[in-house]
């Protein structure tokens, strides 16, 4: 089914599908007996999928990567496709249009995409008069960002207007510093600023009732040696953990045209080629840091086997993006089943 719904989409420009298969979803699931009939086809109900990181009980360990809903308009409806948990965002303070269309393409040949969105979204205001509204009791995580007019030494600012707007509407948070598509952004992933970043973080969020998860999403273009880096920022600043990975700027060994490629220019890369490179990033940092703080394993998880692979590495959860609009939601569940058969 999803393959007849897939061909009709990429037939589209890839911006005009995601917004189309929005209200197709959100149409569906305004049906009565919609919601009820999507979860007996892809949710897996099974206690032994459950999975506890960083205080939290996930009922099963897929998640759908940020990106996606950036501005939590389809929490409810996404709840019902059998994913674990949902990453929001990214958010910024004030509400930003991201970069100029087309900014969003499909590389076929390779089963992946490029974007350069910008941080794209209603700002972090809009986004918790909808979390307040929401049904679904979904774990839910909070992507959050800088806005791209902000200076680099003025951005622990934004992240601190997000994090506070959002705290009491997410269960866990995510840091995104890592995003290769709002200029200068990754020059925060250097020790130095992160750790000040973190450290700020952590200091706001000790001082509620109870804090919350703060994870850390990273780039897959580090180096080993920053790598180390970020295995010592988690120790300093006693954040929750790492995702791994963002989107890569590399463009090695692709199927697509240089000529093609050229012609798309820059962006992040998501997608099957991803898959090698995260997945050892995943496995560098739990054996290098001796599985001290949890991973989420997100990039190019196409298959089944693919998620196991970074559950493997030492990834506690996985996040899908790529693999599931090019899968549809039927991935969730095969990745879910295979987990289950592992289990039992």
């Amino acid at each position: 089914m999803y393959s007849i719904l897939r061909s009709w989409l990429f037939k589209k420009d890839a911006e005009t599908a995601h917004h189309t298969t929005f209200r197709l979803l959100k149409t569906a699931c305004s049906l009565p007996g919609m919601p009820s009939l999507l979860k007996t086809i892809y949710c897996v109900n099974d206690p032994a999928l459950a999975v506890e990181v960083a205080g939290l009980r996930f009922p099963n360990p897929v998640g759908l990567a940020a990106g996606l809903d950036k501005d939590a308009k389809m929490i409810d409806e996404f709840s019902c496709l059998g994913f674990g948990f949902i990453e929001i965002g990214t958010l910024t303070p004030k509400p930003q249009p991201g970069n100029e269309a087309p900014r969003l393409f499909r590389l076929l040949p390779d089963e992946a995409i490029i974007n350069r969105m910008g941080f794209n979204n209603e700002g972090v205001v809009a986004a918790v008069e909808r979390l307040k509204n929401r049904k679904s009791d979904i774990l839910v995580g909070g992507n959050i960002g800088k806005n791209k007019v902000t200076e680099n030494d003025k951005a622990t600012e934004d992240y601190l207007i997000a994090f506070e707007a959002l705290f009491p509407w997410v269960d866990y948070f995510v840091v995104n510093v890592s995003s290769p598509n709002t200029p200068g952004l990754r020059d925060l992933q250097d020790k130095e600023p992160l750790q000040q970043l973190l450290n700020t973080l952590q200091k706001k969020n000790k001082e509620k009732a109870a804090s919350k998860p703060i994870f850390l999403k990273i780039a897959p273009d580090l180096s080993n040696s920053q790598l180390d880096d970020i295995i010592d920022i988690i120790r300093q600043t006693g954040i929750a953990g790492v995702i791994a990975t963002n989107t890569t700027i590399q463009r090695q060994g692709l199927k697509t045209g240089a000529t093609e490629l050229e012609a798309i220019g820059n962006g992040g890369l998501s997608g099957k080629p991803l898959r090698e490179r995260s997945t050892e990033v995943i496995r560098y940092l739990s054996e290098k840091s001796g599985r001290a703080f949890p991973i989420i394993g997100v990039g190019g998880i196409h298959h089944a086997e693919d998620a196991l692979e970074k559950l493997q590495a030492g990834a506690s959860l996985v996040q899908l993006y790529t693999g599931f609009i090019y899968e549809g939601p039927a991935l969730i569940t095969k990745i879910l089943k295979r987990i289950q058969k592992q289990k039992h």
